[in-house]
């Protein structure tokens, strides 16, 4: 759990230049950065986000805020020239008290504070249909707003995010320093799946770099609690954590969307629950995502579409494993084992994927023709 300290207390009265801060509370679920909720008593800015970001998954934290600034600017531009009934909405940076978008501490680390969206929630696990169609249509519109910003516009703060080859050769260090390992049933499916399934790591790193897929800028990690909806209507109101918006593939955004919301028991399972791959999920977010994109097809290889389903938890896993290796130093866990049950999800849900491939490909190729039909 993350602590409120003095110094936690300090930075967000840095950010509070009118009114006083009425209390602090870790938020969210996040595995990266120390997240809270911060509430005053000032009638125009109730309550705020603030967050303390991550050097070691963010060496450079300074180009994320420009990215932000570059994002925000460019999303609201774009709804201004094209507005909608109804459309996102997304938080803005909140100024400190010398009007700077974030603020460095004793240690080094950016702070940074951000709109909170009132009257919305977040959810870890899919829970219907319904839900499913609103994540498709917001991954979509995300993915509209974003179509025509120049993507040498925007700094690259996590180079080689998706390249799986790299994260398989980090493994490979991990797991030869590790030395002897103890006896698991999950270790050892772990490590004999990642080994059979080498040969298919670098399928779409090597089309990309053959041109075969064009770059666009992308969310980069549009799991579904980064997705906000009205807690009323259940509409989908925002995609958030933006901090990883970059260049990259959108067959790697649709595919991370749909590995979080068909997988119905969540990155953290409990004992005895079962792993799937919900196909009727799967089919009611891409048909959602291609209807919101209106002309747009940005498709023209549906199979490394599936490729990418069957691939973005097998690289999930890898790096799941691979911090479990090292001492659990990356992603934020509540239990020592936390890290090998979450790449035993991902790599079971990777198997099931693969046990769904025709079914998979069909349902994309019936999708695909059926937008092309409108």
């Amino acid at each position: 759990m993350q602590a409120v300290t003095e110094a936690t207390q300090e930075i967000a009265r840095a950010f509070v230049p009118h009114g006083a801060v009425l209390g602090i509370h870790p938020h969210g679920r996040g595995l990266i950065n120390d997240t809270y909720l911060v509430s005053t008593d000032n009638p125009g800015q109730p309550r705020l986000i603030l967050q303390r970001i991550n050097r070691r998954a963010f060496p450079e934290p300074e180009l994320i805020i420009a990215n932000l600034r570059t994002l925000l600017e460019h999303i609201h531009a774009r709804q201004r020239h094209d507005p909608r009934e109804r459309d996102l909405r997304f938080p803005d940076l909140c100024p400190a008290h010398d009007g700077r978008d974030f603020i460095l501490d004793a240690e080094g680390a950016l702070w940074r504070a951000l709109s909170y969206l009132e009257n919305t929630c977040t959810f870890d696990k899919p829970d219907g249909l319904p839900r499913a169609a609103e994540t498709g249509f917001a991954l979509a519109r995300f993915h509209t707003l974003v179509s025509d910003l120049d993507t040498r516009s925007l700094h690259d703060t996590r180079p080689d995010f998706h390249n799986t080859p790299r994260h398989l050769e980090r493994f490979d260090r991990a797991r030869a320093a590790a030395g002897p390992l103890p006896e698991s049933e999950d270790l050892g499916f772990c490590l004999s799946f990642i080994g059979a399934r080498r040969r298919l790591a670098g399928q779409l790193e090597a089309a990309r770099l053959k041109g075969e897929l064009p770059v666009r800028v992308i969310h980069g990690d549009p799991k579904l609690n980064n997705f906000l909806f009205d807690e009323t209507d259940g509409h989908a109101v925002s995609l958030i954590d933006l901090d990883t918006v970059k260049p990259g593939l959108l067959q790697h955004d649709v595919a991370d969307c749909l590995r979080s919301c068909c997988n119905r028991v969540g990155e953290s399972p409990g004992l005895g629950e079962a792993v799937r791959f919900d196909l009727e999920i799967c089919r009611m977010l891409l048909q959602h995502y291609f209807a919101a994109l209106g002309d747009r097809t940005p498709f023209s290889d549906t199979d490394l579409l599936y490729a990418a389903i069957r691939l973005i938890p097998f690289e999930l896993g890898v790096r799941f494993l691979t911090d479990y290796l090292e001492g659990n130093h990356y992603f934020r866990i509540e239990y020592p084992e936390q890290n090998l049950v979450r790449a035993t999800t991902q790599l079971r849900l990777s198997a099931e994927i693969e046990l769904s491939e025709k079914d998979i490909k069909e349902m994309i190729g019936e999708l695909v023709m059926d937008k092309k039909q409108d």
